[in-house]
């Protein structure tokens, strides 16, 4: 065979060749030597590439564990550490208030908690499905799944009753009263809660 019809052959496989889902993008991105900010031989924390607030970060294990849902009473001092990192990235961020959590269903696999400032300021926040993500009981505290963990052994999932209506929740300011009509709204009066 010619170098230009194996060249051929190999451009035609690569072409046919499936593409890794989205949803896996988390594997590759806690390896990334430019989005990695604290690592240990158990976890990662890692800049989010898509950011929702002024400071996102993901903390994630090194371990194959695909959701909350995974997790078991062996899991719990994987969770501890996941705590340790969460109250060492709060410190390096003094003035603004981080919040940490898991959202009831995530969208990519490989378990990971969210440390997100309450600003929500980003241009990465587009949706209401976003917005709700972040801001109702989709967003289960750290503190809440060691604690369910701790007494239960496992973590209860949410309905699909229950997912519908809080991704359908009317849109509120996290920070005051304010009920917008609709995202570019309330994405302008977030501003007026920056300092």
């Amino acid at each position: 065979m010619s170098k230009r019809n194996a060249s051929m052959l190999g451009d035609a496989y690569k072409s046919t060749k499936q593409p890794r889902h989205w949803s896996l993008g988390l594997v590759g991105s806690m390896k990334d030597p430019e989005l990695i900010v604290k690592q240990s031989d158990r976890v990662v924390a890692i800049r989010d590439k898509y950011p929702k607030a002024k400071v996102h970060y993901l903390v994630l294990p090194q371990d194959d564990i695909n959701s909350i849902y995974g997790l078991n009473k062996n899991h719990i001092s994987l969770l501890e550490e996941f705590g340790d990192f969460y109250e060492e990235l709060k410190e390096n961020h003094d003035g603004a208030t981080l919040r940490a959590g898991f959202h009831a269903v995530p969208s990519l696999q490989r378990l990971h908690m969210h440390v997100i400032s309450s600003d929500m300021v980003s241009p990465c926040l587009k949706t209401k499905v976003h917005w709700n993500s972040f801001t109702t009981k989709f967003f289960i505290p750290y503190q809440d799944v060691l604690s369910e963990l701790k007494e239960s052994g496992s973590i209860q999932k949410i309905s699909t009753e229950l997912h519908k209506s809080l991704m359908s929740t009317d849109l509120q300011c996290n920070q005051c009263s304010f009920k917008p009509k609709n995202m570019p709204q309330l994405k302008e009066h977030l501003f007026t809660h920056v300092k």
